[in-house]
């Protein structure tokens, strides 16, 4: 599984989306189930699945599936 694939899968389980749902043009508050209690369970899952520890700020600024992809980048992780 690529790392892109994981990242969907972790958005996917976060907020409770059916797997054939697409991710990819997702943006916080822009669907139902992405609000701010679901904002904190992606996180959490995000920093599980890949192992890292996200600021606060970039939890903060992480405001789509793209800008989740681009912040991963800074902790090492390569979303292509």
């Amino acid at each position: 599984m690529t790392e892109l694939q994981r990242l969907r899968e972790a958005f996917r389980t976060a907020l409770d989306l059916p797997a054939d749902e697409p991710v990819d043009d997702l943006r916080y508050q822009d669907h139902e189930k992405w609000d701010s209690l679901a904002h904190m369970s992606l996180v959490a899952a995000i920093e599980d699945e890949f192992s890292v520890m996200i600021d606060t700020d970039d939890v903060i600024n992480m405001s789509s599936f793209a800008e989740a992809a681009r912040i991963l980048g800074k902790y090492g992780v390569d979303v292509k």
